[in-house]
């Protein structure tokens, strides 16, 4: 499910492309009293969240959206009830002007976009099988690395949030169908204070013949994010009608 806010601007503003830890910080703070063990919860936080679109600096008064999606739907409620009439992502303010929770289906033909980079980590253990060479603990898949690689983690990253969730031990199978490579990105992060950089990727995910498994497993992928740092804005999706080929939510 997702929760869309129509946000206006409350003065000029600079878009700020290091925004991710401040909005993450809104939705604890929104959620606090309700889901209080959120924020110190080792692993997935099951929710994700777009780009403050469209992205460019704003004029007090202009229009903006976002959209903060988890498959947790009573999570996106209270979040709807709580957050407060005027917001701030640091420097940046709005008034919440609507909201609404909106839940995408798939169908076939089916197209997703990545509105936000996928990060994608590749474990020390599977090197040989990629012939990365390596003395780090993990690396970022990037282009250069083989393109099997990315699809396995990625697969077995959404096949392991889907089990946590669920409480379920749901065996893996391939999901994806046909892929095109979009650019890789690299995005300033704040994590415990510190600012990492993350290697991530632009994908477009496009399916002709999906199975209700795959279905299943993909809308799930569409509510929590697909690959990791999902809580902080990663991996972000969206399901693309034909005609919105050319729009631009990234």
């Amino acid at each position: 499910m997702r929760l869309l806010l129509n946000l206006r601007s409350l003065k000029d503003s600079a878009y700020d492309s290091k925004y991710y830890h401040k909005l993450q910080g809104l939705i604890y703070n929104s959620l606090r009293s309700h889901y209080s063990p959120l924020h110190d919860k080792n692993g997935y936080k099951f929710f994700c969240f777009s780009n403050i679109f469209p992205i460019q600096d704003m004029k007090e008064g202009e229009a903006r959206n976002l959209i903060i999606s988890s498959p947790d739907s009573a999570l996106l409620k209270l979040l709807q009830e709580n957050l407060p009439e005027n917001i701030n992502i640091g420097d940046i303010s709005f008034q919440i002007e609507k909201s609404r929770i909106i839940n995408p289906k798939l169908n076939n033909p089916s197209r997703i976009l990545a509105a936000t980079p996928i990060v994608m980590r590749i474990p020390q253990w599977t090197y040989p099988d990629y012939g990365i060479q390596s003395d780090k603990s993990y690396v970022y898949w990037r282009k250069s690395y083989p393109f099997n690689a990315f699809i396995r983690q990625i697969e077995a990253n959404l096949f392991k949030k889907y089990n946590e969730f669920y409480n379920t031990s749901l065996e893996e199978f391939p999901i994806f169908e046909q892929f095109i490579f979009k650019k890789e990105t690299c995005n300033p992060a704040i994590i415990d204070g510190k600012e990492y950089p993350l290697i991530g990727s632009i994908w477009e995910f496009l399916f002709n013949n999906l199975s209700r498994d795959q279905k299943k497993l993909l809308e799930f992928g569409l509510d929590c994010g697909f690959g990791e740092r999902n809580s902080l804005g990663f991996g972000f999706v969206n399901l693309m009608k034909n005609a919105d080929r050319n729009s631009n939510l990234s």
